[in-house]
Parts: structure tokens; sequence; C-alpha cells
């Protein structure tokens, strides 16, 4: 196998080859059972045909990566439950479902730039940036003079995203929000 990982470096959101099949990780908990050797447990969902499966690794097994190759496009529009995106060089469209996309869609507002990542000709996925800029659409008024405590209220965001956020965010501020986690990282 040219292109393999060990187990123990698999990440949330890597797209792996098992046989023929592809598949995306979803969780994953790293195992280290007393004297027994460590192992990793996967939740994986196909991408052809959408089912989840479970799976556990030696810590140590080689795991086969799928290559990818990454294009940037625009987002333009939903479709019912599909998602519209253009390729900024040759303004091709293609279609990803809800269920290839999951809980991206809730970082992305219409006419971003991303990265789409594709299997040969098959649209996969998208690579999201580390942080994102969003909207305050709904929330709580905000108390006069609070300041970061450990206070928080929920805020709905411009792409219907709620996050936590302190108590001073209000309706119309735009926020940093982190990818990998969905938490508020600061007021952008």
């Amino acid at each position: 196998m040219a292109n393999t990982v060990q187990a123990k470096r698999l990440r949330k959101g890597q797209l792996i080859k098992v046989g023929k099949d592809l598949f995306r990780i979803i969780e994953l908990h790293h195992l280290t059972p007393g004297n027994l050797r460590a192992a990793v447990q996967c939740k994986m969902r196909n991408i052809r045909t959408l089912a989840l499966a479970d799976t556990k690794w030696r810590s140590e097994e080689d795991i086969e990566r799928a290559t990818l190759d990454e294009k940037e496009m625009q987002y333009l529009y939903k479709d019912g439950d599909s998602y519209c995106f253009m390729d900024t060089s040759t303004f091709e469209q293609i279609h990803m479902s809800s269920e290839v996309l999951g809980d991206a869609m809730g970082y992305i507002v219409a006419d971003a730039l991303i990265h789409v990542e594709f299997y040969g000709e098959e649209p996969v996925g998208i690579e999201l940036p580390a942080t994102v800029d969003l909207m305050v659409k709904e929330t709580s008024p905000g108390i006069k003079g609070a300041t970061a405590s450990n206070q928080i209220k929920p805020a709905t965001l411009e792409t219907g995203l709620v996050v936590n956020v302190p108590p001073f965010v209000n309706e119309g501020d735009k926020v940093r929000v982190n990818t990998e986690t969905g938490e508020y990282q600061g007021r952008a």
C-alpha cells in the first residue's frame, strides 16, 4: 500500500479506503485498556451507499488513505436536499447531497469560496477553514456592561447554526466560530 497511515494517526473527517469502498470517519476513540494493546474504534460512513460502519483496528495497523484532488469552488445555493457548487475556472456546476456534506454546511454562506475534495471525478466532501466569521441573526438581548464570564446564551447564526456566545454579543454582530468544535472563538 503506497499511501497508508497508522490507525492511531486517523482523524475525524478523514477519508480512508477499505477494500474498494471509501469511508469518511465520523467519530473515533483511542482505546487503551489496562494491559492489553491499544486500539482505535471508528464510526464511519460509506461515501457511495451512505451506510454507517463501526470498526476497530490495532493502533499500529496500516490503513489506506484515499488520495484526493482539490478544486476551488464557489458555493451557489441549496436545491432541496442537495447543494450546488461552481468550479471557478471552468464554471462547471456540481451538486452534492447533504448526507455527504454532513454538518459542514452550517459554516458556509452563499458565494463563499471553498475547496471541494474529489476522488477521481467524484466529489466526496469539502475542506473547511479552521475558523469562519458569521453574522448573528437571533439571540436574546445583550446585558449592558456585561463582560466575558461563565455566562452563555444561544445565538442563531446566518447559516442556521446555533452557537453558545457570551452575554455581550448582540444581533447583527459578527462572531468567529471554530469549524472543528463548533465553539465561539470571539468577535470578528
